[in-house]
């Protein structure tokens, strides 16, 4: 395109604003200092969100003889410190119960795994009846092959042994005229059925 072409001047669009660069930094906030002022500095404690605006030598001087906790004591700062932990929110111990009195009803909760009697709360809880801890560990591979047999891990050994023949039974071919859609699904019962009986389930 050529600059100086008439039909560019047609379409220059005049701008809506002087859009020439301007120096909006205030000035630094050291006394007698006339440099702008292009460096935050924090104002102090419980001024956090205040900030003093320098020139870089003075941010350079301020940030070295800052001090947050200036004017604490010791146990103060100490004090501080341990607050900001827990973002300085109130905590408590479990098991303490100063929450209890705010919540109706954690007097009579339930503790079935006993993890409030081990950090050291009230061993007043009871058991939950419903709760029924597994006689054996199951395996994840053991989960997905009752999944798959669409039966529970309590299931006896010939409850299992029915419910592969029902469904061997349903998905076999010739017991849909020799529709092999339900193929995949039938050798996974089979491979599902074979395992369990791997692992003790016979």
């Amino acid at each position: 395109m050529k600059f100086d072409s008439p039909l560019f001047d047609r379409v220059r669009v005049k701008p809506s604003k002087d859009r020439r660069p301007r120096n909006d930094t205030p000035a630094c906030n050291w006394p007698g200092c006339a440099e702008p002022g292009a460096h935050r500095a924090p104002k102090g404690r419980a001024r956090e969100k205040d900030y003093w605006n320098f020139c870089l030598a003075h941010v350079r001087e301020y940030n070295a003889s800052y001090n947050f906790f200036a004017g604490m004591s010791d146990d103060a700062v100490l004090a501080y410190q341990k607050d900001a932990l827990t973002g300085h929110r109130p905590t408590w111990k479990m098991g303490t119960g100063k929450r209890g009195a705010d919540h109706p009803g954690m007097d009579t909760a339930t503790d079935p795994i006993g993890m409030f009697h081990e950090m050291g709360g009230r061993s007043t809880s009871r058991p939950d009846p419903e709760h029924k801890p597994e006689k054996r560990m199951i395996r994840n591979a053991e989960r997905k092959a009752f999944e798959t047999m669409g039966v529970e891990a309590s299931v006896t050994a010939a409850e299992l042994k029915m419910r592969f023949k029902l469904l061997v039974k349903r998905h076999h071919p010739d017991a849909n005229n020799g529709d092999r859609s339900t193929e995949d699904k039938l050798r996974a019962i089979i491979e599902a059925y074979n395992y369990l009986k791997s692992v003790g389930f016979s």
